[in-house]
């Protein structure tokens, strides 16, 4: 990579770490899941760059649109939400601030140490064969597990909703009153 690739590259790893980062620290969950959206997308702008174009795509439809989705659901229908702030927890930064400054110390030396071999890749596409598979052969399959992941989350948010009082006996005779 060189000239505008290089800025790219650095800007979209420095988007995903910083967002990381984010997410570990930020005491508010909404906003953390909010961070946690923008480290995704950096990622998905990383798998762009090495022109993995259906692992981008994946990455922006399954974990972009779906998972941040899945999660801010999670949250605004969790019975909590309406007690307070909800929030995370924030014991144990100091060992976890030290963990991550050895980690980075040892990857940074890896990476800094390692000679890379760089060859010349050529560019091909694979999302069309990806593509006429699930809409050909694997279309069962696709619509099978979607309709799944559908009942999951409706199931899920029927769970996580406050619980009722029970109906009176009563209420459920006819010709009563």
């Amino acid at each position: 990579m060189s000239g505008p690739a290089d800025t790219i590259f650095y800007a979209a790893a420095a988007m995903t770490v910083g967002a990381a980062i984010l997410v570990a620290i930020l005491p508010n969950i909404l906003y953390a899941a909010v961070a946690l959206l923008f480290s995704f997308a950096g990622v998905a702008g990383l798998y762009v760059l090495l022109s993995a174009d259906f692992l981008a795509a994946t990455q922006i439809l399954v974990y972009v649109g779906g998972i941040i989705v899945l999660l801010l659901f999670a949250v605004f229908l969790s019975n909590r939400i309406s007690e307070g702030k909800v929030t995370n927890p924030t014991h144990f930064r100091l060992p976890a601030a030290a963990i991550c400054l050895v980690l980075f110390g040892v990857l940074s030396y890896t990476a800094v140490s390692t000679p890379f071999a760089v060859k010349k890749g050529v560019y091909l596409p694979t999302t069309a064969d990806i593509g006429e598979l699930l809409m050909t052969r694997y279309l069962l399959p696709f619509e099978v597990a979607s309709v799944l992941l559908l009942a999951a989350l409706i199931g899920a948010a029927l769970l996580s909703r406050p619980d009722r009082a029970a109906p009176e006996a009563g209420d459920m005779e006819e010709g009563k009153r």
